[in-house]
């Protein structure tokens, strides 16, 4: 896997940004052999976390969604990764709709540094008393996760969320409508100060068009080209097919004065792990997303100013 990802991702060097998101399947415990067997529990087994590890290891900065209340895969991650990364995380999310999660940042402290701000996103109550169709009325079911970092001149917030999933896909607009809304006033303000705003996480859209989609971008919200049209779910077959989602997303303004400063898209993508770990046993993709995960990583590169 290794070789695959020097192909597909750049190389971390003094001119650029790495930033990650990724859902990982119920990030919580681990058995702690190298291959879980049938009466095991759980399945992510020290061979799957070594392949999550190989990729987190590529980035400067991960956003993770589905870490859980048990901490044991996580700090075994970070045991491995060495004293070199850091992580900043919330506390797990009470209630059936938080399905105790909590939402993560892992980072490579010789890259980037937190530069201060640490938050959970809470609306304000006058906003919840709103009476227009489609408005919050409630706090998020999974409260959105802000940290600002710092690499060289360059600043910037990144926020992460995992949107609400519900009964029927209108359950989420809310929720997508009132962090459009927050994040257009927000970058504002952060730009005066020269800081960035980046969006990032498991936002349960569809593709551009969708009702999901129009409600997550109606503020001027932008998911870059690059993005736009690949596979999120290792389920997904065809990214073209109607029918795929693209949940996990990674998106920032791109114009007047909420754009990014001193920041330039180079590329991103997705990375498929699948054809590199578990090939030589007959394991169907729903086993080797518990092992791994049922989502790529999405990722960008930036280029930085000199």
């Amino acid at each position: 896997m290794s070789t695959a990802l020097d192909e597909q991702i750049p190389a971390k060097a003094v001119d650029n940004l790495l930033i990650a998101t990724w859902n990982i399947r119920a990030f919580a415990s681990l058995t702690r052999k190298w291959t879980a067997e049938g009466d095991d529990s759980p399945k992510r087994d020290l061979r799957g976390l070594r392949a999550i590890i190989e990729v987190l290891s590529r980035f400067d900065v991960i956003a993770i969604q589905e870490l859980k209340g048990d901490l044991r895969a996580i700090r075994d991650t970070m045991s491995f990764l060495g004293e070199e990364w850091g992580f900043l995380m919330t506390d797990v999310t009470l209630g059936d709709t938080g399905n105790n999660e909590r939402l993560a940042f892992l980072f490579h402290r010789e890259r980037v540094k937190p530069s201060g701000l640490a938050a959970e996103l809470v609306v304000p109550p006058e906003r919840l008393d709103r009476l227009e169709a489609n408005a919050l009325r409630e706090q998020f079911c999974r409260t959105p996760y802000a940290v600002s970092f710092v690499r060289g001149k360059s600043t910037f917030i990144l926020v992460t969320l995992h949107i609400l999933f519900g009964d029927v896909d209108d359950d989420r607009i809310p929720e997508l409508n009132e962090i459009a809304d927050i994040f257009s006033d927000w970058a504002r303000r952060s730009n005066r100060w020269h800081h960035n705003l980046l969006c990032l996480g498991d936002f349960n859209i569809d593709r551009a068009g969708s009702p999901l989609y129009d409600a997550f971008t109606r503020d001027g919200l932008t998911i870059p080209d690059v993005l736009l049209n690949l596979p999120r779910s290792i389920f997904d077959a065809n990214p073209m097919d109607d029918e795929e989602k693209f949940y996990d997303q990674i998106a920032w303004f791109t114009t007047g004065s909420r754009r990014l400063i001193d920041l330039e898209l180079r590329t991103g993508g997705n990375f498929d792990f699948l054809p590199h770990v578990y090939t030589e046993m007959d394991m169907s993709k729903s086993s080797r997303s518990y092992r791994i995960s049922d989502h790529y990583p999405l990722w960008v590169e930036f280029g930085l100013p000199d």
